[in-house]
C-alpha cells in the first residue's frame, strides 16, 4: 500500500558511516562534534534491496550512492546491479550517480559503473590542499580515475567542495579535474556541518570569496566548454551578476523532499544529506513519522521573516536551511552566510 504523501522521485542511498578519509569540511551529521546521531546497524545487501524495491514502487526513479565512503560497502556492487536490473524491468534506464572519494577505485568497478550505467563523481578538494583536506596524499590518483573513466566512455563529475584552505587554487583545481577527463563540475560552498563545524571559522568562504568562487568556475568552464552546478543554494542577494554564468549553473532553491531525500546506512529517512534530524524510516508502514519538520522542506515554509520583503523571495530560499538549523536551531533562521 503506498503512503499518502509523494515522496521525490530521487533518493540518496548513503550505504555505510564508514570512511577512509577524515575531510576537513565532512557533513556527515554523524561524524559531528559531540553528535548524538542515531547510528542504528548498518544495512545488508537483503535489505538494501528491500529499500529499492519499496521506493521504485513509491515512485523514485533515480538513485545516487554515497556514504561515508560508498566503495567501503562489500554489498555496493551487487546492489548497483540490482537498482539497474530492476529499474529495466520498469521501463526506467535512468543514470544512477556514484559519489566517492576515489581511494579505493579501480578498474573493475569502472567496468561494472559501464554495464549498470553509473555517472561517477569524485572528490577533489584542492590539489596542493588535497591532503589538507582529507588526511590522504591522493589528488593523483584521483585524476588517474578520470582519466581511465574516459577512455571507458563513462560520465564523470569533479566534485569539489570549496573552502577558505582551497580557494586560491580553485581555477587549478577544476582545470584539472577537466583537462584529466571530468564531463562536468560539481561545486560546493562549505557548509558548517557534521566534523565540519569543529573548523568552520578556518573553512568558512566571506561573500567576496562566494562571489569569486562562481567567477572563478565559470572562467575555468568557459575555457574547457563544460557545464558546472552549484550544489548548495545560493541566497539570491549575495549573486552580484547571476546573468553573466553561461557555463555554470547557480542554485538559489533548495532540492531537499522536493527534488531529493536522503536515507541513511540504517534505512533512516532525513530531507537531505546535511540534515542530522530523522524523520522517518524506510521500512515503516507510514515512512514519514515527522511530518512537521519533512513539509517544512517538502511545501518550502521555511523562510526567514528577514527575507519577506525580497522581490527575489519566489524563486530564491534564502540560502541553506539546514546550515540554519545546524547553526542556528531553527531552518527558518538565516543562513549565515548573508550576515
Amino acid at each position: 500500500m503506498k503512503n499518502d504523501f509523494i515522496l521525490p522521485q530521487s533518493a540518496v542511498l548513503e550505504l555505510t558511516y564508514r570512511c577512509n578519509h577524515h575531510c576537513l569540511f565532512c557533513s556527515c551529521p554523524w561524524d559531528a562534534p559531540g553528535s548524538t546521531y542515531s547510528k542504528q546497524k548498518e544495512l545488508g545487501l537483503n535489505e538494501w534491496m528491500e529499500v529499492v524495491d519499496r521506493l521504485y514502487a513509491e515512485g523514485v526513479r533515480t538513485f545516487s550512492i554515497s556514504g561515508g565512503e560508498a566503495l567501503l560497502k562489500a554489498e555496493m556492487p551487487e546492489l548497483l546491479e540490482y537498482i539497474h536490473k530492476t529499474g529495466l524491468q520498469r521501463g526506467i534506464d535512468n543514470e544512477i550517480v556514484l559519489i566517492s572519494n576515489g581511494r579505493l577505485m579501480n578498474e573493475s568497478y569502472l567496468e561494472l559503473f559501464k554495464r549498470c550505467h553509473v555517472h561517477v563523481s569524485m572528490s577533489l578538494p584542492g590539489y596542493e590542499t588535497f591532503e589538507e583536506h582529507t588526511g590522504v596524499d591522493n589528488a593523483d590518483g584521483v585524476l588517474h580515475w578520470f582519466r581511465k573513466a574516459k577512455e571507458m566512455g563513462l560520465r564523470t563529475t569533479v566534485n569539489i567542495t570549496v573552502t577558505k584552505k582551497n580557494y586560491h587554487e580553485l581555477f587549478r583545481t577544476i582545470a584539472l579535474g577537466l583537462l584529466n577527463g571530468a564531463s562536468s563540475a560539481l561545486l560546493n560552498r562549505f557548509l558548517p556541518g557534521g566534523r565540519g563545524l569543529a573548523y568552520q571559522d578556518a573553512l568558512t568562504l566571506d561573500k567576496e570569496q562566494l562571489n569569486g568562487m562562481l567567477d572563478i568556475a565559470e572562467e575555468a568552464l568557459s575555457y574547457g566548454k563544460r557545464n558546472g552546478f552549484v550544489g548548495t543554494e545560493f541566497p539570491k542577494c549575495l549573486i552580484k551578476d547571476s546573468n553573466k554564468y553561461q557555463w555554470l549553473h547557480v542554485s538559489t532553491e533548495c532540492a531537499a523532499a522536493k527534488g531529493f531525500f536522503v536515507i541513511d546506512p540504517a534505512g533512516q529517512i532525513r530531507t537531505c544529506n546535511h540534515s542530522p534530524r530523522i524523520v522517518g524510516n524506510v521500512f515503516d508502514k507510514e515512512m514519514i513519522q515527522d511530518r512537521a519538520y519533512w513539509n517544512l522542506f517538502a511545501e518550502s515554509r521555511y523562510k526567514p521573516v528577514y527575507c519577506n520583503s525580497c522581490l527575489e523571495n519566489k524563486h530564491c530560499d534564502c540560502g541553506c536551511r539546514e546550515v540554519a538549523h545546524i547553526i542556528k536551531g531553527n531552518p527558518k533562521e538565516i543562513d549565515p552566510c548573508i550576515e
